[in-house]
């Protein structure tokens, strides 16, 4: 059955659908927070085990949060038999992409992104400015960079029951499952 990426810049809603997809029935995973990212110095390739909060300035020019592909690997596996939806945003995605049957960009405004990030009381990235200042700057690509990878878009500022809606909507319209072994054929008989 599908894996289903949902992406989008932070703020735009990734975690909120994912609790709300699981809270439906769907293998639904939040991959910020169930161990699949890390933070990764750009310099050295080392995990950072204890990041500071909130950044302090440059820190996001030199450390990137980034997936881990085993563990999405893994999360293939474990949905063989059913949908996956694995929620996140990270800079390495072009290293996980091949695994995802389907992507879906949730993409807001600058306003609501900024309103989101400074009042949610969830997770703290985003209230300092420098992060603000970063998820700014993501956010005015973002919607281009997935649609030229195929991404079904999905507008993250609706209600939320909207918004889960058209993410369960895309899947079904894309549902194909990845081949578990290769298709049987059979021999052609002779003419």
């Amino acid at each position: 059955m599908p894996l289903v990426w949902v992406t989008g810049t932070s703020g735009a809603g990734k975690s909120t659908v994912c609790a709300r997809l699981g809270s439906l029935g769907h293998l639904a995973v939040d991959a910020d927070w169930e161990g699949y990212n890390h933070w990764v110095d750009r310099v050295t390739g080392q995990v950072v085990t204890d990041p500071p909060d909130p950044v302090p300035p440059g820190w996001l020019d030199r450390f990137g949060w980034r997936i881990d592909r085993a563990k999405v690997e893994a999360l293939a596996a474990r949905a063989h038999d059913t949908t996956a939806f694995l929620c996140t945003c990270v800079e390495n995605d072009a290293d996980v992409l091949d695994l995802f049957d389907l992507v879906v960009c949730l993409v807001i405004d600058d306003e609501t992104l900024r309103h989101r990030l400074l009042t949610r009381t969830t997770n703290s990235f985003g209230k300092h400015p420098e992060e603000l200042a970063a998820s700014l700057g993501h956010n005015r690509h973002v919607e281009s960079t997935y649609r030229s990878l195929g991404a079904v878009i999905v507008d993250g500022g609706r209600p939320l029951d909207e918004v889960v809606d058209a993410v369960l909507t895309a899947t079904r319209a894309r549902r194909t499952p990845r081949p578990s072994r290769p298709p049987r054929t059979r021999p052609t008989p002779p003419s």
